[in-house]
């Protein structure tokens, strides 16, 4: 079976390699990936039977991923870090999936049921999914030192993170920090139309009022917020695929 490992973390790929090779000598990996856009390439190219296929990844989703490739005719099993979200989501369209790290024993599972099921129905399920994750109201619920506080990700402007610190900028200038990194935080909200132009800010793009091709955002408050070079292409795909949307 022609395997593709789509995944950004090149050591969870490593680590999936070599539990593959322990438990399933049919499954020949033809490549890995760590991109949307390497990924539409190779599978188009190569015509995988398989795909492990990473959620969110550097410059897109699995989503985005399977709105390119030309050919759908492969098994997919998706890989994503315990987030409840997205984890619901999955749950609800019954695909396949495996949490990070990844266990030998949830993989062979996941192998086996893959296996058997019809490439129609997996369309289905992956549709389904999509739909839970994007018609759902977006919410995020913060830890703070007395309380829970319910964010409506619709009213957040931008996250800033500093020394392991994450500060959430909210309209009518509520503000509220938490003791997690971005880090922690960022599948959760590139599913919610954010996008991460530093690596200290994550922001809203309903909220951007226009890029300064200088390397800077202004934000309809006024708030000026900088585009990193490694990040650069990152942002201005996503900002530009929401303007199209």
């Amino acid at each position: 079976m022609k395997t593709l490992l789509v995944e950004d973390k090149a050591y969870i790929r490593k680590g999936l390699l070599n539990l593959l090779q322990l438990i399933d000598t049919e499954v020949d990996v033809i490549g890995e990936c760590g991109s949307v856009k390497e990924a539409v390439v190779v599978a188009n190219a190569c015509n995988p039977d398989l795909i492990f296929l990473d959620i969110n990844l550097t410059d897109g989703t699995a989503f985005d991923f399977l709105e390119q490739t030309e050919h759908l005719n492969f098994k997919i099993i998706f890989i994503t870090a315990y987030e409840e979200y997205a984890l619901k989501a999955l749950k609800i369209g019954a695909v396949d999936y495996i949490l990070k790290p990844v266990d030998i024993n949830e993989l062979e599972t996941a192998l086996k049921k893959v296996s058997s099921l019809p490439i129609a129905e997996q369309k289905q399920q992956i549709k389904t999914v999509k739909e839970v994750l994007h018609n759902k109201e977006p919410k995020l619920i913060l830890s703070l030192y007395d309380s829970y506080q319910v964010i409506d990700l619709n009213d957040l402007l931008y996250c800033e993170s500093d020394k392991g610190y994450t500060t959430f900028y909210c309209n009518e200038g509520k503000k509220y920090m938490v003791s997690k990194t971005l880090k922690e935080f960022e599948e959760r909200l590139n599913i919610s139309h954010f996008v991460r132009p530093h690596q200290s800010y994550m922001v809203n793009l309903k909220f951007i009022d226009k890029y300064d091709k200088s390397g800077f955002i202004y934000l309809k408050n006024g708030k000026e917020i900088p585009v990193s070079s490694r990040k650069k292409e990152q942002f201005l795909n996503a900002l530009l695929g929401k303007e199209n949307n």
